[in-house]
Parts: structure tokens; C-alpha cells; sequence
């Protein structure tokens, strides 16, 4: 076994470092172990085919499509900047009010995307500029706004908490419930911080808005503000299911963008399609690999030699070790590869673990999303550095250069709901207990 776990483990990364799509990988290491290791002597390779289209058959997973096309619609539209001066009417002029706008609007439009690179692109290309004519360094907008977008992650709808679901069984509307209040702490954590930084960096107040101004941004922004209210809301009182709002949001977004705010044309509509279809493809091909890869490690019984073997967990584990041991592995692989992969290879791997201890499988899926968010924006190869290099156009370094304490205050947070599981389950269980 020892044998089989480090051949999958050298093919995995070498050909990651050759620079092969991270689909060819996860399949190329489960090929090798079903042609040359005793444990599959009757398994045919077509069985990895089969695992692949098991792994994108879940009809949660409609829900996928249909929230990326509802972003894409939304990104390309109004609705970002509606909700930004909504945020910037009421706190701008206050100390430190500038970044909060920022991390308030990330939060925002997270509860409309679910994705933390559309939260990037959307709420950073109208808001850096702003921060650095502000006085506020450019290494602290770009940090702030790259760590604020992991709260996108949290609040639902998350595509991160609806590929956990499916992988591992547990109810999605549960798991968006439960990302409200670790996301919410970040919030105040980031906009704590942003108080502080105004005052190290003596950035002088800004005017207030008037309370026209004011009454005009409310007005502007109620109808994008009803976007999370919808899917949230539909999906608590019994309206409809995850899968039914995810629909939903797309006839919502559609309405607003094409109808009312008449921001985009039927002409863009392709163009929309086209990267919604990219980004879909993406994802569950990805998806379709992690589950073939999956079921080889569960065949072999790879999860219990890596998690006792590794992390030193066995049946007598507690849940604070467990849950701390999920926290490393995902946040720890989430700085080389992508956040999805992340989730796809190692919920099979904690999960038994995790139920042999009596962890709530919600709050794993909350801790593990919450350590997928923190690892999509921290080096070396956080996806959303990346993103925010091609939107800022500035040096990789420059773009690290703040992002330390961001870091400290996302990992506090991880922390505190770890030891503090009420943090995310408070929520969950006042709706479904």
C-alpha cells in the first residue's frame, strides 16, 4: 500500500510541475495504480470512465451552471457598482470607511457570484483606484481586496460548499446556512482592521454623502440586493430547493441586466454563454477526475494509511484534533493547486475520520471551505493572486506584499470556529432542528 500511495503521489506531481492541466494528473496517477499495483488486478481501466461519469451525474450539481451564469450575467452588468455606492454612501466618509466598502461589497457580490475570482474582477477594477487616490497604499487595496473576496466562498451561494455537498453527501442548503456566520466574522475581522490601517496611514476623512445621495444609492441598489435575498430566502422558507434557486437567480439576473437596467444587450448574450459553458466545463471535468481518482484511493484503502500514517489519526482521534488535521491539509493544498481539486481529493480521505470521531459533517464542510477560500488567495499559487496579477496588471511580489495581515485575521477566524463550532452551526440548527 505504502508503495501504490507514493507512486500516485510522484506521477501527481510530476506532471503538475510539467505544467499538465490538473485533470490529466488525478487520472494519469489513477490509471497507473489500476495497471500495476495487485489491489486492482480485476479492474478493468474503463472503470475509470465509469467513476468519471458517476462523479458529474448528482443533480445538485445543476446548481453549478446555473449560478456561474447568473454571475457572469450580474458581473458584466450593474449590479457591482449599485451595491457599491449603496456601501460607500453610508460608510465612505468614515475612517477607514473606503476598505470597508470594500470588504462589504465583497461581500455582497460573493452572495450574488458564490465565486471568489468574479469577486475580484468585479469589486476590484472600480475600487483599487479609488483606495490608492484615497492615500491608502496600492499593496493594501490589492491585498484587501483579494482576502476580502474569500468571504464570497462562505456566503451563499458558494460553488466551493455545492461540490463539497456532492462529494460527500451532505445536505447544500444546510451548508449554505452555516457559511453565514464564519463569513460574517471575517467581515467584521477584515473591517476592524481596515479602522486600524486608516489611522496607520493617515488617510484623512472623506465628506459624508448626502442624504440624497444616500436615498438615490438605497434606491439603485434594492433590486440587486434581492438577488441573495431570493436564493437565501427561497431556499428556507421551502420555496424551492438549491438547485430550483440557482434557476431562479438566472431569470433574476436576466431580468434586471437585459429588462430593467437594460446595462447589456441580446447581442452579449453569446459571449456570456460562452464563458459560462468554459467555466462549467471546468469544473466537471474536474469534478468527473477527482472522482475516479477518488474511488481508487477509497479501493485501496489509501484514506486510512494517509490520515493514520500522516496526521496521526486513528479511532480514538478526537474531533478538535480531526478537525484541526482537515484544516492544515486543505489550507496547505490549496496554496499549490485549485480549490475544487482540493475538495475533491481530500473529503474521501478525512471523511471516515471525521465520522468516527462524530464530527458534524456540516461543520467539516464549513472548515473545509473556509480553509479553500483562505488557500485560493496565499502563495505560492493561490488562484486569486493570479486573477488579481491579470486584473491590476502588477508584479506577483507587489501583490503578496499586504496580504500578511489579511492572513493572520482569516486564519484567527478558521480558528475561532473551529473551537467554536456554534459560530457556523447556530444558524443551521435554529433553521433545521
Amino acid at each position: 500500500m505504502t508503495a501504490l500511495a507514493i507512486t500516485m503521489a510522484v506521477v501527481l506531481i510530476a506532471l503538475l510541475l510539467l505544467g499538465y492541466p490538473m485533470k490529466v494528473p488525478l487520472l494519469a496517477s489513477a490509471l497507473a495504480a489500476l495497471l500495476f499495483f495487485e489491489p486492482f488486478r480485476y479492474a478493468s481501466p474503463e472503470v475509470l470512465v465509469q467513476q468519471w461519469i458517476t462523479g458529474i451525474t448528482p443533480a445538485a450539481l445543476i446548481a453549478v451552471p446555473m449560478f456561474v451564469l447568473a454571475a457572469e450575467i450580474m458581473t458584466r452588468g450593474q449590479a457591482a457598482d449599485r451595491l457599491l455606492d449603496v456601501v460607500m454612501g453610508f460608510v465612505g466618509h468614515r475612517r477607514g470607511g473606503l476598505p470597508i466598502t470594500a470588504a462589504v461589497s465583497c461581500t455582497l457580490f460573493g452572495a450574488i457570484s458564490g465565486s471568489t475570482q468574479a469577486t475580484v474582477v468585479a469589486i476590484g477594477s472600480p475600487l483599487r483606484p479609488r483606495l490608492v487616490r484615497a492615500g491608502y497604499p496600492d499593496s493594501f487595496a490589492m491585498a484587501l481586496i483579494v482576502n476580502a473576496s474569500d468571504i464570497a466562498l462562505l456566503i451563499p451561494p458558494s460553488i466551493g460548499m455545492i461540490v463539497y455537498g456532492v462529494v460527500s453527501g451532505t445536505s447544500i442548503g444546510e451548508l449554505f446556512l452555516a457559511g453565514i456566520g464564519p463569513g460574517l466574522l471575517v467581515l467584521v475581522l477584515i473591517c476592524a482592521y481596515c479602522r486600524v490601517a486608516s489611522v496607520r496611514f493617515r488617510v484623512p476623512e472623506q465628506p459624508p454623502a448626502s442624504r440624497e445621495d444616500r436615498r438615490r444609492a438605497v434606491a439603485r441598489a434594492l433590486l440587486p440586493a434581492g438577488f441573495p435575498v431570493i436564493v437565501v430566502g427561497g431556499i428556507y422558507s421551502g420555496i424551492f430547493s438549491p438547485t430550483e434557486a440557482a434557476a431562479v437567480s438566472v431569470l433574476y439576473a436576466a431580468v434586471l441586466e437585459f429588462g430593467l437596467f437594460r446595462e447589456l444587450r441580446p447581442r452579449q448574450i453569446v459571449d456570456i454563454a460562452r464563458s459560462t459553458a468554459l467555466v462549467t466545463a471546468v469544473v466537471f471535468v474536474l469534478v468527473g477526475a477527482g472522482q475516479a481518482f477518488s474511488w481508487v484511493l477509497s479501493y485501496a484503502e489509501l484514506p486510512r494509511l494517509l490520515v493514520e500514517g500522516v496526521f496521526g489519526l486513528d479511532e480514538g482521534s478526537g474531533q478538535l484534533h480531526v478537525l484541526l488535521a482537515i484544516a492544515l491539509a486543505t489550507f496547505v493544498g490549496c496554496m499549490f493547486v485549485d480549490p475544487i481539486v482540493v475538495i475533491l481529493i481530500l473529503t474521501p480521505i478525512f471523511a471516515p475520520a471525521a465520522a468516527r470521531a462524530g464530527v458534524d459533517p456540516v461543520l467539516v464542510g464549513t472548515v473545509v471551505t473556509m480553509q479553500v477560500a483562505i488557500g485560493s488567495a496565499t502563495p505560492p499559487f493561490g488562484c486569486d493572486i493570479f486573477t488579481a496579477i491579470a486584473i491590476f496588471r502588477r508584479p506577483y511580489l507587489e501583490i503578496l506584499r499586504g496580504t500578511p495581515p489579511f492572513l493572520a485575521l482569516l486564519l484567527v477566524s478558521s480558528l475561532a470556529v473551529i473551537l467554536v463550532p456554534d459560530i457556523a452551526l447556530f444558524l443551521r440548527d435554529l433553521a433545521f432542528r
